[in-house]
């Protein structure tokens, strides 16, 4: 099976796709870096979680390959959902976790991430974000994903928030989505080895940095906090976030 960790950017992503990824090997899956070796697709798996970028009918193609062969193995994204990719959820071909966080915690965590990039001469996807007006820009794109993968029944949706505060539980309902026995040793060593304290000290790949709760309250002043109110206010209000 194909299976999906897909997120807001800035919402520890990294350490879901790398929770979800271990979680499978422990239980018999494939590593997602040999399944994109063996069958060559460092085009559309990139970087070091394996992003497959746009969710488009040939990426998922290529994607489902290996599974045919009997491999089961995690991929990530960030990307809308596809009317391909809402079929291949309904029927069972793919299974999704999706992780989302506060919008402006995770729109402030992308602007600094882009300065620091600039400040270096690495171009990366944040670099853009050259003031406030780009970075709201480019969370409310994200937020209309957000949206629109928190409406898919298939879903599992796990609060970035939760995930930190109350990882015995989130981790062990994410195992349970995956299908797994959460009785094994081997899904309880990686439940413990992707702790939270662990994961902010081990960084490679899980791209955690702060990822402190409402941090936005401290760094945006009176206007941009109003700005970012009431920009989010429906979504905040829909997933439990106070203003």
């Amino acid at each position: 099976m194909l299976i999906l960790s897909v997120g807001m950017p800035r919402a520890a992503s990294g350490w879901h796709y790398n929770l979800m990824h271990d979680l499978i090997v422990a239980a018999g899956g494939k590593d997602a870096r040999q399944i994109r070796s063996q069958y060559h697709l460092k085009s559309i798996l990139t970087e070091v979680n394996c992003n497959i970028g746009a969710l488009t009918p040939r990426r998922l193609a290529l994607s489902l390959l290996p599974s045919l062969f009997g491999h089961t193995y995690v991929f990530k994204a960030h990307a809308a959902p596809t009317s391909l990719a809402r079929w291949l959820l309904r029927k069972g071909w793919i299974k999704a976790a999706y992780i989302y966080r506060d919008p402006r915690d995770a729109l402030l965590s992308a602007y600094e991430n882009g300065k620091r990039a600039r400040e270096k001469g690495n171009y990366n996807a944040f670099a853009e974000l050259i003031d406030f007006e780009h970075a709201l820009d480019f969370m409310r794109q994200y937020v209309a994903i957000s949206e629109q993968w928190l409406a898919i029944a298939q879903v599992l949706a796990t609060r970035y928030e939760d995930l930190l505060c109350n990882y015995n539980l989130e981790a062990l309902r994410l195992a349970r989505f995956l299908g797994l026995d959460v009785s094994l040793p081997q899904i309880q060593a990686v439940i413990q080895r992707y702790q939270p304290q662990r994961a902010q000290e081990e960084q490679k790949g899980l791209h955690f940095r702060q990822g402190k709760i409402g941090r936005h309250r401290q760094a945006f002043s009176e206007t941009e906090l109003e700005i970012l109110d009431r920009t989010f206010h429906s979504y905040l209000l829909a997933h439990g976030y106070t203003q």
